[in-house]
């Protein structure tokens, strides 16, 4: 997005403050006028009227036509699909430093380049536009190429990476790093149905701020009363289950709700789902704390233990190293 209003625009669009300095990037949800959570996606600030947004692949038409709809009428501020243009590699793990180290002769060191910050880097020759983010809970970076440059990208990589051990990976590795780190998926774990505070999501929200955004009002009411949902994350530790999401989940023997997404955790070695807890009375710590759970897996129920904090690295220490 660029223009004279696009920082006006996306504060008004985006749940979480995104008009940070130049060279900020913020996690951010986009929601509803009930306070839903329409959109997830993240925004780097390029320059003073120019913004990089980030979303998932399966999401840029439905996250595109929202933003664009919601543009504030009379504002300079356009929106642009450049999703075309470019590809993007990330680079995750305890040694990915070394590794991008090794490929670029920019300061990637964190007192250089912190968490949340974006940098144009030089990567075999190719400017790289370098996110520090994850979304697999360690140490890393998404590198966004000129789409014609990717495999020049990734080649250089790998070769730097050869003496740290490098390996590619794809969604799948994605899918059981991010369960084991408590990362929310939209479209399973958070939808237009679900708001930030329900989804743990609270923190990403600027509320405080006192600045206006859309669903701003719906979640000061939401904020006043009790959550009815929370979404939680279980585990099973029998290998021979195998959790998918849509589990049902039982409390003290009471069907209470069911798993959004599941999978197996390769760290931390067993099955992990994630789900809503509901009651209408209020899901409160004592009552999360104060019972037994089991999820029903192919009909049969199975013991489960709840977590209300990630099961790696809950203290986010990893991403930040």
């Amino acid at each position: 997005m660029t223009g004279r209003d696009a920082a006006n625009a996306l504060s008004w669009i985006a749940a979480n403050d995104v008009a940070k300095a130049p060279g900020r990037l913020t996690y951010t949800q986009l929601l509803n006028s009930r306070g839903g959570i329409e959109c997830d996606l993240t925004v780097a600030r390029l320059a003073e009227d120019r913004f990089y947004i980030v979303t998932g692949t399966g999401f840029r038409t439905h996250d595109f036509a929202w933003i664009a709809q919601n543009i504030p009428v009379g504002s300079d501020a356009k929106l642009t699909d450049v999703t075309e243009a470019w590809g993007t590699l990330s680079l995750f793990g305890p040694r990915a430093r070394d590794v991008l180290t090794a490929a670029t002769n920019a300061d990637v060191s964190d007192a250089a380049f912190p968490f949340g910050h974006v940098r144009e880097i030089r990567v075999a020759g190719v400017t790289v536009r370098a996110l520090r983010v994850t979304y697999v809970g360690e140490l890393g970076w998404e590198l966004h190429t000129p789409i014609g440059d990717t495999g020049t990208v990734f080649d250089a990589l790998i070769a730097a990476g050869e003496p740290h051990g490098i390996a590619p990976a794809g969604y799948r590795a994605i899918e059981s790093l991010r369960l084991e780190k408590g990362y929310r998926a939209w479209g399973a774990d958070i939808t237009p149905n679900d708001d930030p505070f329900q989804a743990g999501l609270g923190w990403a929200v600027k509320l405080k701020s006192g600045m206006a955004f859309l669903g701003r009002h719906a979640l000061e009411r939401k904020a006043a009363v009790p959550l009815q949902k929370r979404l939680m994350t279980f585990t099973v530790d029998d290998p021979a289950i195998s959790l998918v999401g849509r589990e049902t989940i039982y409390q003290n023997g009471e069907r209470v709700g069911y798993l959004t997404s599941g999978g197996w955790g390769y760290t931390a070695a067993t099955n992990i789902g994630m789900g809503y807890v509901r009651r209408a009375d209020g899901v409160t710590d004592d009552f999360l704390r104060e019972a037994t759970y089991e999820l029903e897996v192919a009909t049969v129920r199975v013991p489960a233990k709840l977590h209300a904090t990630p099961l790696y690295d809950p203290k986010g220490t990893r991403i930040k190293a």
